[in-house]
């Protein structure tokens, strides 16, 4: 069984979504496990990785997602298992899975789980899998990293694959200027991936789903994608004369005794409305919000703290985005040299 650890310098370099997308491309049977969960998902009394549940629902893996992680707390994994008996716990996970090949997702970053002889090269040691290294961000903290990996870093024992360098603003200056550098540091170049805004957005949803927010109307807007935000702190007319108000797709956050606000919203290219400070608007605009199907979105905190949790927001692959799941394969497909790992 090939296993093909897939790990990053740094959170959020796109690691799911990268496997989804070169899953989608291979079309043959894998496994997968996330040794240590670092995303911790609580639904039905059950404790799962997110990350570990979306692959498991995307390709309808037989594994259940409980058992893709051996734990998620530093401490309790420290107390059942020591280096050999981790290393033995990991090949049974990954015989287990079946398939042709295993794909073996590392922590939020290089050294998370270290302690624990979980870390991303203490995994591809174990495993004799062969290691994928996702970069993300601007060109100069991408060279940093590789540069400190192969001048501060033990790779003995450690199969590298390759490095996936992702979320690029201008992929073609990117090869062009820094190709050979990194060659030159003994990482093969596996492949540049572009920036794609549509894998930033997120829908009314997923929204809903991570703010418990409680649903008033609209419901069968609830698939909207949200591509603008929008904070509704001013009377409508002036809201109106703002450019940004004008853009598609926008979430308007404002509260619910703003009627002014909400119906202009409603009136407007708006995918969902998010309602602060627990106040339920009149029963006129909740009418006017299900004939728009544009979800009214009930939250109790107010204005301020609610678009700070939404700015704060990562925009997490769901088993839902269809559209983004495919774009993930096709720019797999044309920026990855699949052949190559």
């Amino acid at each position: 069984m090939e296993r093909i650890v897939v790990a990053s310098m740094k959170r959020s370099a796109g690691k799911t979504s990268l496997i989804v997308g070169m899953a989608k491309v291979l079309g043959q049977p894998f496994s997968y496990i996330k040794p240590f969960g670092d995303r911790l998902f609580y639904r039905k009394k059950r404790l799962w990785d997110y990350d570990s549940a979306l692959v498991t629902q995307i390709f309808g893996l037989a594994s259940d997602p409980e058992e893709m992680s051996i734990g998620f707390d530093h401490a309790k994994v420290r107390y059942m298992y020591d280096e050999r008996s981790m290393k033995e716990k990991l090949l049974d996970m990954i015989e287990g899975g079946g398939g042709e090949r295993a794909f073996i997702e590392a922590g939020t970053d290089l050294c998370y789980g270290a302690s624990v002889h979980l870390d991303a090269l203490s995994l591809a040691r174990q495993t004799g899998g062969r290691m994928i290294l996702v970069l993300s961000g601007d060109e100069g903290p991408v060279m940093d990293d590789l540069a400190f990996l192969k001048r501060s870093m033990d790779l003995r024992g450690v199969s590298m694959a390759g490095v996936i360098v992702n979320k690029t603003a201008d992929r073609e200056d990117f090869e062009k200027t820094h190709g050979t550098e990194i060659a030159s540091l003994g990482f093969p170049l596996l492949g540049v991936v572009p920036f794609r805004r549509e894998l930033t957005y997120i829908t009314a949803r997923t929204l809903a789903e991570r703010l418990f927010v409680k649903i008033i109307a609209g419901e069968e807007g609830l698939g909207n994608v949200i591509r603008n935000i929008f904070i509704g702190a001013m009377n409508a007319h002036a809201a109106q004369r703002d450019p940004l108000f004008r853009k598609e797709g926008k979430l308007l956050i404002t509260s619910g005794d703003r009627s002014d606000m909400i119906v202009a919203g409603l009136e407007s290219d708006t995918a969902g409305i998010l309602i602060t400070n627990n106040i339920v608007p009149p029963p006129n605009i909740i009418a006017r919000s299900s004939e728009r199907k544009i979800p009214l979105l009930l939250v109790s905190e107010d204005t301020f703290q609610v678009a700070r949790q939404v700015d704060c927001f990562e925009p997490l692959l769901t088993r839902g985005d269809g559209e983004k799941i495919a774009l993930m394969e096709n720019l797999v497909r044309e920026y990855v040299s699949m052949e190559n790992i």
